[in-house]
């Protein structure tokens, strides 16, 4: 079965950088199986239900959600069973618990438990 770790989130004031990162374990298939899969990075704020917010296919293709386009970089390092999430110039409004996943995965699916990332002055 696939773990799914979260890390890098923080507190950070408006303007300024994080890098998450999610380290995919669990046995050699799960992660061979993650390996090939196409990533994504979703996020949910207080209230609100989780969302999209950036996905790299196998073969390279990035998109992400209007609100953080020229912000926010996905990529990720299959040798190390890892996804980035390169986040600049934040805003208060990317206040939220961030997560990776397939970007295949269903509510219904396995998730993390998530990083918190709080943007404030």
């Amino acid at each position: 079965q696939v773990q799914l770790v979260e890390s890098g989130g923080g507190l950070v004031q408006p303007g300024g950088s994080l890098r998450l990162s999610c380290a995919v374990s669990g046995s050699i298939f799960s992660q061979i199986r993650f390996s090939w899969s196409g990533m994504g990075w979703y996020r949910q704020a207080p209230g609100k239900q989780r969302e999209f917010v950036a996905g790299l296919t196998r073969a390279g293709s990035t998109s992400y959600v209007d609100s953080v386009k020229d912000r926010f970089i996905i990529s990720r390092d299959n040798a190390k069973n890892t996804v980035y999430l390169q986040m600049n110039s934040l805003k208060p409004e990317d206040t939220a618990v961030y997560y990776c996943n397939q970007l295949t995965a269903t509510t219904d699916d396995y998730w993390g438990q998530g990083t918190q990332v709080t943007v404030s002055s």
